[in-house]
């Protein structure tokens, strides 16, 4: 089969040895992995902001860019659910106001099947939980909203975590509210925003976790920014780098993780 990376515009700029973490994974599995350069935004930030018609060419530049591949992995919950949830809706939409298609329907009904999630690629099209990794830390899980609530990706993540050697995961309280990142919300109702992450946060700290692990970097960046302010002992980590790590080549941080925590520590 033939599989692309869908790096997503967070990871590419700002997180990308996420998007190396997810090579490397995938390789390890067996898998070839192609990296068209043509791909660019999923056009997620316009369709959420109300600029539906803006969107349009970025849903026809998605679909030729990962033209011919079976497969396109994300390791981004949101952008998987723009692809597979919104697209349809707007080739509906714009078919609805009848106007002319200029393909948009087929880019659409190309393109939405075919993309995946990482954790859902591997669990339901690779049918595997234990991917050899070696993570000998502390872990508690944020499901993020677009992957709990539109991709429903259920216990996948915890499957593929629970497998890795040496990781101790730890229960979150409120694991399913939102983080408060939610894209554009983040920026027109920040002290909302940031109200909700520090509730996340301090969840997290409660576990005595040295990592909080997401699939999703657009909210991890707004939680670590909250841990990185507040000098929290607590680092959040794609768990893509967490799946990727091995005994023999170890996760690598930027930044030391901190001691060990037992119980709560706020």
């Amino acid at each position: 089969m033939r599989v692309a990376l869908f790096v997503t515009c967070v990871n590419d700029l700002i997180y990308p040895d996420t998007g190396r973490a997810v090579v490397t994974l995938l390789e390890r599995l067996g898998v070839e992995v192609g990296f068209p350069t043509a791909q660019s935004c999923c056009g997620q930030p316009q369709f959420n902001t109300g600029y539906r018609h803006q969107t349009e060419p970025l849903v026809r530049r998605y679909a030729a860019a990962f033209e011919g591949y079976d497969y396109v992995v994300t390791p981004s919950g949101s952008c998987a659910a723009m692809v597979r949830d919104n697209y349809p809706l707007i080739a509906e939409l714009a078919a609805a106001e009848g106007r002319r298609d200029d393909g948009l329907a087929e880019a659409a009904a190309t393109a939405a099947p075919k993309t995946y999630e990482l954790t859902e690629f591997l669990v339901d099209v690779l049918g595997v939980t234990d991917v050899g990794a070696y993570f000998p830390h502390t872990v508690t899980y944020h499901p993020s909203c677009h992957g709990l609530r539109l991709l429903r990706l259920g216990d996948r993540p915890r499957r593929l975590l629970a497998a890795v050697r040496g990781l101790e995961l730890r229960e979150l309280e409120g694991a399913e509210e939102c983080c408060g990142f939610g894209g554009t919300f983040a920026v027109k109702n920040p002290d909302v925003s940031v109200a909700m992450g520090e509730d996340k946060v301090g969840h997290a700290v409660d576990t005595g976790a040295q990592v909080l692990c997401g699939a999703d970097n657009s909210c991890l960046m707004h939680l670590d920014g909250i841990i990185s302010r507040g000098k929290v002992p607590l680092r959040a980590v794609h768990l893509a780098e967490i799946l990727a790590a091995t005994e023999e080549e170890p996760y690598r941080p930027a930044r030391r993780l901190p001691a060990p925590q037992t119980g709560k520590i706020r």
